[in-house]
C-alpha cells in the first residue's frame, strides 16, 4: 500500500556496491534503506575476480574470512593459440602486499555481504524499484514503487547503486560518454572434466594470419573444474541491441549447454565435457563514464557511474571501492561532522580512477593486459588496484616534503608489531577501523617532551574529529616512551620504520579507507590541525 518512510540515506540497488555503501553506512551508526527492483537475490557469476586492495577493504569490514572461505586463489593463466600452449603466467605479487589475487562468484560476494548487513541490523527491501526523485537543500524526495503502489521516501542522501542503465544517473542528468563493442560473449557457469592445472585461468584462441576470429576465456571458480567460461555467442543467440547504453545482459535465450559444448569442442585444451550449467546470459560491453559522480545530495557508483571491459576483473572491484570511500564522508556529513567540501572529494577522488580504468580496460581487450608495459611488477601492483592514489585531493597534505609513501597513496601495511598482553607480533591493517587512524612514531632518541608533544597533538586531533579518530604511539624497540598514556606498540622488526621511510618524530593520520591522508616527518601541530579541519567540521 502506498505510503511515506524517512531515512537518513536511500541506497538504490543491493548488488555489491549497494551493499558495501549499506554496510559501511551502518556500522557507522547511519540508518539506511537499501531498495532493489528483483524479488529474489540473482545468481550471477558475471563478476568473479576480486583484487588484493578490495581483500584489503574487505578485512577493514569484517567480511574478509567468509569471503576467503568461499573463494579460489587465482595462480595465474595458461594461453594456447591454434591448439598449441603459447605462455603460463603465474601471478605473484611483492612480498608486502598481504593478499593475492581471488576468484569468487558474484552471488557467493552478494549472499556474504547481506549476511554482514544482516548481522548489523540492515535488509534489502526487495521488489521496490527507485523511479524518480527530486531534491533540495535539505532533502531528496524519492519515488519507489512497490508493484501496484508508491512509496515516498525522504532521505537526506541518495546513492546510485543500480547499474549500468541508472535510474539515478538518468534522473540526475549526467552525461554517460563513450562507445560500445560490436561483438556479443556469452556466459556461462560449468564444470569439465579436464587436467589443466587448478587455479589457472584458460584463454584459448583461433587465430587466422595472426587475427583472433574465435576465443575461449574459463576463470577458476571454487569447486571441482568449475569455471566462468566466456566465448563469442553463436549466430542463433545474437541479440539487437535496444537502448543508447547496450551493456550487461541482454534479454532472449540464454545459452545451453550445448552452445558450450560446440566451442569446448573447438578451442578446448584437451578433449573435455561440460556439465551442471549453473546459470548462462548473453553478454555486451560498452565503456563509458560520467561526467560527475554526484550533484547535491545525490551520487553515483560502480557501474551506474562507469562501465568498460570486464578485462583484468576491474569493474566490481572499482566499485565496491567507490563505495568504500564514499560511505565513511557521507556518514560524518549525517552526523554534521564533515568539513564543507568533504563531499565534493568523492568526485575529485574516484572520477580520475573511473576515467584511468575505463581506458585501461579498453586498451587490454584489445591489446591485452600489460601491453605498453614492460615491468611486470608495475603491471600487478597496477591490476591489483594497489597504486590507485588520491595525490591531487583537496583532503589530503603534508607537512613539507615527505618521501614515499605520499599523502593520497595506499597506507602501507607493516609486519611484527608488539603490544602489551599480546604475545603474538600484529599487523598494522589490525589497527585500522571504521575511523581515521593517527599514528605517531617515536625513533630510538625520542625525549619525554617530545612524547608529551605527541600526546598534547593526539588530545587536539581527537578534539577536533569530535572522537572519530584513533590514536597510537609506534615506537622503535629502543626509544624511552614506556611512560605514555597513548596506546603503544612497539616496532620490533623495523617494519613499520621501513614502509613509513620514517625519520626522527612523525606522524601519519590513515583514513577510514585505507589511504594516507596526511603524513609529516616532524611533529608539526598547525599542519595536523589544517589537515583535520579540513574533513572534520
Amino acid at each position: 500500500m502506498p505510503g511515506t518512510a524517512n531515512t537518513q540515506v536511500l541506497i538504490a540497488g543491493a548488488g555489491p556496491v549497494g551493499l558495501t555503501a549499506a554496510i559501511e553506512l551502518t556500522r557507522r551508526g547511519v540508518d539506511c534503506l537499501i531498495v532493489d527492483p528483483l524479488t529474489e537475490p540473482p545468481q550471477y557469476a558475471k563478476a568473479v575476480g576480486v583484487q588484493p586492495r578490495t581483500l584489503e577493504v574487505f578485512e577493514n569490514m569484517g567480511v574478509l574470512r567468509a569471503v576467503l572461505d568461499a573463494a579460489i586463489e587465482m595462480n595465474g593463466q595458461c594461453v594456447y593459440v591454434n591448439g598449441a600452449p603459447v605462455s603460463r603466467i603465474d601471478l605473484s605479487l611483492p612480498a608486502d602486499v598481504p593478499f593475492q589475487f581471488i576468484c569468487i562468484p558474484q552471488y557467493e560476494t552478494e549472499r556474504i555481504l547481506r549476511e554482514e548487513l544482516a548481522l548489523r541490523g540492515g535488509s534489502v527491501q526487495r521488489g521496490r524499484r527507485l523511479t524518480g526523485f527530486v531534491q533540495d537543500d535539505d532533502v531528496v524526495t524519492a519515488t519507489v514503487s512497490t508493484g501496484a503502489d508508491e512509496l515516498t521516501v525522504r532521505a537526506r542522501y541518495l546513492i546510485g547503486a543500480d547499474g549500468a542503465h541508472s535510474v539515478v544517473r538518468k534522473t540526475l542528468g549526467l552525461t554517460f560518454e563513450g562507445g560500445a563493442f560490436e561483438e556479443q560473449y556469452m556466459l556461462g557457469d560449468v564444470e569439465v572434466d579436464w587436467s589443466q592445472p587448478r587455479g589457472y585461468a584458460i584463454r584459448s584462441m583461433h587465430q587466422t594470419d595472426g587475427v583472433t576470429d574465435d576465443l575461449l576465456v574459463c576463470i577458476p571458480l571454487p569447486g571441482r573444474n568449475r569455471y566462468r567460461m566466456s566465448m563469442l555467442v553463436p549466430d542463433e543467440l545474437a541479440t539487437e541491441s535496444r537502448g543508447a547504453v547496450a551493456h550487461g545482459f541482454e534479454a532472449g535465450r540464454a545459452p545451453e549447454l550445448r552452445h558450450i559444448q560446440a566451442v569446448l569442442d573447438r578451442l578446448a585444451p584437451e578433449p573435455t565435457t561440460a556439465r551442471n550449467l549453473r546459470w548462462s546470459s548473453v553478454f555486451r560491453i560498452s565503456h563509458r563514464i560520467v561526467d560527475s559522480y554526484g550533484r547535491g545530495r545525490v551520487f553515483v557508483a560502480g557501474d551506474a557511474a562507469h562501465i568498460h571491459p570486464p578485462t583484468g576483473a576491474q569493474g566490481m572491484n572499482t566499485g565496491i571501492q567507490d563505495a568504500h570511500n564514499l560511505a565513511w564522508k557521507l556518514a560524518l556529513a549525517v552526523a554534521g561532522n564533515a568539513a564543507p567540501r568533504l563531499l565534493d572529494s568523492y568526485d575529485a577522488e574516484r572520477r580520475p580512477v573511473g576515467e584511468e580504468v575505463v581506458g585501461r580496460t579498453v586498451r587490454s581487450a584489445r591489446h591485452g593486459i600489460g601491453a605498453g608495459s614492460d615491468d611486470p611488477d608495475h603491471v600487478m601492483r597496477r591490476e591489483a588496484q594497489l597504486l590507485i592514489a588520491y595525490a591531487d585531493s583537496p583532503i589530503v597534505s603534508s607537512a613539507g616534503p615527505v618521501p614515499e609513501p605520499l599523502p593520497g597513496g595506499r597506507a602501507p601495511d607493516a609486519n611484527g608489531l608488539h603490544r602489551a598482553a599480546v604475545t603474538g607480533p600484529l599487523r598494522l591493517f589490525t589497527l585500522l577501523g571504521r575511523n581515521h587512524t593517527a599514528l605517531f612514531y617515536a625513533d630510538g632518541d625520542a625525549t619525554a617532551a617530545e612524547v608529551a608533544r605527541f600526546e598534547a597533538a593526539a588530545a587536539t586531533a581527537v578534539g577536533i574529529a569530535r572522537g572519530a579518530l584513533e590514536v597510537y604511539l609506534i615506537a622503535a624497540p629502543t626509544a624511552d616512551v614506556d611512560g605514555t598514556v597513548l596506546p603503544l606498540l612497539r616496532d620490533t622488526d623495523g617494519d613499520f620504520a621501513r614502509s613509513y621511510s620514517t625519520a626522527g618524530t612523525s606522524v601519519f593520520v590513515i583514513r577510514p579507507d585505507g589511504y594516507l591522508g596526511f603524513t609529516a616527518h616532524r611533529l608539526d601541530i598547525a599542519a595536523l590541525e589544517g589537515f583535520l579541519h579540513g574533513t572534520f567540521g
